[in-house]
């Protein structure tokens, strides 16, 4: 019997409580984290009684993004991505009210998954970054959901250059909503969550609905977008030399851009 990927806590009627529990892999999205946390989000929105899904990490990680070593096999491509996908749709258009704690580092799908979510409380060790461009991907997925948050002059600087930003300068940009220190994450998160109970069910709902019909396409039209330029890019030959180069801890050697 393997070890669990995600921890489900349901002890609380109301919260959800899904931990991310690959500590040894700085909870990087494998396969099955990705399709075990579509699941618990389902389960959770189809439980008439939850009303709060807080996502956390177990480690000194929140999530490394994909996991590269799963990843980089190409029968694994179509799969994983579709399942990415679902995953950011899942909680990006739950009718529950979305939390994540996050803290230490937060990269590419990980900082995703941040962008999934309502609410983003951070420890004040946080760094966050979308490095696809510089492993020859792109954050095709991610930018349906930074789009809907801030403006495209921030956006372009975020998925362009692929810098690793910390704490700070994640609140200022609108990344995550407040910054707290280490020891008081999981107390502010628990705070938030419990406030999050005393609005109406129904209409917690139907204002999700209503900013995901006043964006320009609904999340799920963009999403169907994105995944083919997210396919496209992931079976390149600079996504190959990409993820060489960071296997391999050296530079990567691109070509010339294709006319």
């Amino acid at each position: 019997m393997t070890d669990p990927v995600l921890l489900v806590d349901q002890s609380d009627p109301q919260i959800s409580l899904l931990t991310l529990d690959r500590p040894a892999k700085r909870n990087a999205l494998s396969l099955e984290l990705i399709e075990q946390i579509t699941a618990a989000v389902h389960a959770a929105q189809n439980d008439l009684n939850r009303r709060v899904i807080v996502l956390r990490a177990s480690g000194p990680a929140f999530c490394a993004g994909l996991d590269l070593t799963e990843a980089s096999n190409p029968q694994n491509a179509h799969r994983s991505a579709e399942a990415l996908s679902r995953m950011y749709l899942a909680i990006g258009s739950s009718p529950l009210v979305t939390i994540a704690a996050a803290g230490g580092a937060a990269m590419g799908g990980g900082a995703g998954l941040l962008a999934a979510c309502d609410l983003v409380v951070a420890s004040d060790d946080l760094r966050l970054s979308y490095p696809e461009v510089k492993r020859g991907l792109i954050a095709a997925l991610v930018t349906c959901l930074l789009r809907r948050q801030l403006s495209d002059r921030r956006v372009r600087e975020l998925i362009l250059l692929g810098q690793t930003l910390e704490a700070p300068r994640a609140l200022e940009l609108g990344l995550v909503t407040r910054v707290v220190p280490v020891a008081s994450l999981d107390a502010e998160v628990m705070q938030l969550a419990h406030e999050a109970c005393s609005g109406a069910p129904g209409a917690i709902a139907r204002t999700k609905q209503l900013l995901d019909e006043l964006a320009e396409r609904p999340l799920v039209d963009d999403l169907r977008i994105a995944l083919a330029h997210h396919l496209a890019a992931r079976e390149s030959a600079e996504a190959a030399e990409g993820v060489a180069a960071f296997m391999e801890k050296r530079p990567p050697r691109w070509g010339q851009r294709n006319a």
